[in-house]
């Protein structure tokens, strides 16, 4: 797992960018087979500088998730924080999707064989009319 964290058009000290990387190593404890996660962040406007974090799972699953404001740590913290809630998304979609799949059979077979006998039902009050 690698967590790379760049800039453009400006530099980062080394302090900002570790605790950008702390902060970005806790997406691990939401979703953990992430393979990659990068951190842009963009220093065109120095007023309003934009992160952008991009996070790769497994089976080529992508996430990106950016936003733009005064301050860069507080920018930062809204994008992963956006980031967590796609994470936690996902995560719950794939669970749901795995926990239910015995049920949901289990409820389309009792469907189908009550439907076929609520036609045969039908069928047979339509003859005694």
């Amino acid at each position: 797992m690698q967590i790379n964290v760049t800039t453009r058009h400006g530099h980062l000290n080394e302090a900002t960018q570790e605790k950008f990387v702390t902060k970005a190593e806790k997406l691990l404890r939401l979703f953990d087979r992430l393979s990659a996660i990068e951190v842009v962040v963009d220093l065109k406007d120095a007023n309003k500088p934009r992160v952008d974090v991009n996070v790769s799972a497994e089976h080529k699953h992508d996430f990106v998730s950016h936003d733009q404001g005064d301050n860069l740590i507080a920018v930062f913290d809204s994008a992963l924080h956006k980031m967590e809630q796609q994470l936690r998304r996902y995560k719950d979609k794939v669970q749901t999707r795995n926990r239910d799949a015995s049920v949901k059979r289990i409820e389309d077979d009792t469907a189908a064989g009550e439907t076929a006998e609520a036609v045969a039902d039908d069928s047979f009050d339509d003859s005694d009319d």
